[in-house]
């Protein structure tokens, strides 16, 4: 007689191979929670304007600091399926909103932590799932009851991108990188709305971080061909050629005999005449800068030169194609097809010239004015990891300011929302008479390990610190926070876009509840 099914996966039939591991019931739940909680312990560290930097040695012997959420998981070598969820939820975060990593993770692993608990209480995994899910809908009303508009006060749109630069290497730069960034923001900005893929970077490599630059265009990094070019052109027009300047190869082999000097220098007119007919055509549009993603004949390049025009063959597709956006031009893939209309137009045209450690570098900045289509941040400092760094800080910063522009919603910073909302769900869970009011209240103290995590990156109490907070909002100060110094105090200068917080929230519990889903643990790999 068969004996019944033990949950081992071999009974009463072997459907696996002997080295594979099947885990069941309460082992399931620890081996996710102790994982979760590993992973939220990593990155505690590094939360808030205080969070200090891991030093990150990768395996070819390469080494980076940073406190950037997104970058330290993305390096994180995990196997562990429950982390891997985990990696998930941070890229998903970091794809959708740019900032809001670290906390999110650090939600997502109380969570687990909290669900751990009560689940060695005997709590149902799904009356767990349904108090998390009744908890999250009293959280984002509180979100949404909260929000304050942002795009008429340009205040508050330098307090979001200062908020996003905090506890980076771009937070010594201040309100001088807030404004920059703001500013790049509002000159791209359109009818339908931002996008902060239009504010490229650049390292200036030279000078500090405050050498850093706002152009009204774009900086390319870029090899002349003749030294004869012009260094210098004022408000002139522009032709974007994704076609060769050169002439075209015969699509068919052919044996063509010479029997002449003469028609030999016939053939050789005839090539003439066809470049120069090919210079005159982009002459006569009219253009002063021609850029061309292919190559140009070097006989058009100086009859080009020789007008006055500005050069450059072989660019990049991107490199055109940005040219095109940032100018206003139509890209030409014909020659037949260039006239006036397709030209876009510069306000000034510069060579720079540097030297450095590697020898002469020469960079094309083009500006356009108040319509640039692209602008960019031309970041000071060398070359190294530090200015990496600090780009990265300015992403965050872009990534959340262009998220606040969009949604015309912020809400403040300094765990405010988080312990609103944890008194709030708190006082929805007494109004439930089933057991899912004690995965409500689980929820409400994962709430509140957000601002004990500021607390702590302070170097103040962290229970004394969260107590303060919790009577602060209790006796009318539903704004107060925790400030750079640990500090309970009103929240009017850090201001976070309110999608980030609702997408960290939702993302963070939407990983939970799936984790907690999970019954049994098959691993192939017998560990």
């Amino acid at each position: 007689m068969a004996n019944g099914n033990d949950g081992s996966g071999r009974a009463p039939v072997a459907i696996v191979r002997p080295t594979t591991t099947v885990t069941s019931g309460v082992g399931v739940t620890q081996k996710l929670v102790t994982a979760a909680v590993a992973f939220g312990d990593l990155m505690q560290g590094t939360f808030g304007p205080q969070g200090l930097d891991k030093m990150l040695y990768k395996t070819n012997g390469e080494t980076a600091v940073t406190n950037d959420g997104a970058k330290i998981v993305a390096e994180l070598l995990v196997k562990h399926p429950a982390a891997k969820a985990f990696v998930q939820l941070a890229d998903a975060q970091e794809q959708a909103c740019g900032d809001g990593v670290t906390g999110c993770i650090l939600f997502a692993s109380e969570l687990m932590r909290e669900a751990g608990r009560l689940l060695e209480r005997g709590l149902h995994p799904l009356v767990l799932i349904q108090g998390y899910q009744a908890a999250l809908q009293v959280t984002l009303d509180h979100i949404n009851a909260h929000t304050t508009p942002c795009l008429d006060d340009a205040q508050r749109l330098l307090s979001v991108a200062r908020t996003s630069m905090n506890g980076t290497s771009a937070d010594a730069g201040g309100d001088f990188l807030a404004e920059f960034v703001v500013q790049a923001l509002q000159t791209v900005s359109g009818t339908d709305g931002v996008d902060h893929e239009d504010v490229r970077m650049a390292k200036r490599t030279q000078g500090n971080l405050f050498d850093t630059r706002f152009v009204d265009g774009l900086v390319l990094d870029t090899a002349l061909m003749l030294d004869r070019l012009p260094r210098r052109l004022e408000k002139g027009t522009v032709l974007a050629l994704t076609c060769p300047l050169d002439q075209e190869e015969a699509s068919r082999e052919a044996d063509i005999e010479v029997e002449s000097a003469e028609q030999w220098m016939g053939f050789i007119q005839a090539k003439e005449a066809l470049l120069h007919a090919k210079a005159q055509a982009v002459l006569a549009s009219g253009a002063t800068a021609i850029f061309s993603a292919e190559a140009i004949e070097p006989s058009i390049f100086h009859a080009l030169t020789d007008a006055g025009c500005f050069v450059l063959g072989g660019l990049e597709r991107t490199g055109i194609e940005d040219i095109a956006q940032a100018s206003g031009a139509a890209m030409c893939d014909h020659l037949d097809d260039v006239d006036a209309s397709m030209l876009g137009a510069f306000e000034h045209l510069e060579i720079e010239t540097s030297e450095g450690l590697d020898g002469r570098r020469e960079r094309l900045c083009m500006r356009f004015g108040d319509d640039a289509g692209l602008v960019t941040l031309d970041v000071g400092g060398g070359d190294g990891a530090a200015v990496e760094e600090t780009i990265r800080g300015l992403y965050d910063a872009l990534r959340s300011t262009s998220l606040a522009m969009q949604s015309n919603e912020v809400v403040r910073g300094g765990g405010s929302i988080h312990m609103g909302a944890s008194l709030l769900v708190k006082e929805a869970a007494e109004q439930h008479a089933g057991r899912e009011r004690l995965a409500m209240e689980a929820f409400g103290r994962a709430l509140e390990s957000l601002p004990a995590a500021l607390a702590q990156n302070a170097g103040v109490d962290r229970l004394d610190t969260v107590l303060a907070l919790r009577a602060a909002h209790r006796t009318g100060s539903p704004y107060s926070g925790i400030n750079a110094a640990g500090q309970v105090m009103e929240m009017e200068s850090t201001w976070l876009p309110a999608d980030t917080l609702r997408h960290a929230l939702e993302a963070a519990t939407e990983t939970s509840c799936g984790l907690l889903r999970v019954d049994q643990v098959i691993s192939a790999r017998g560990d």
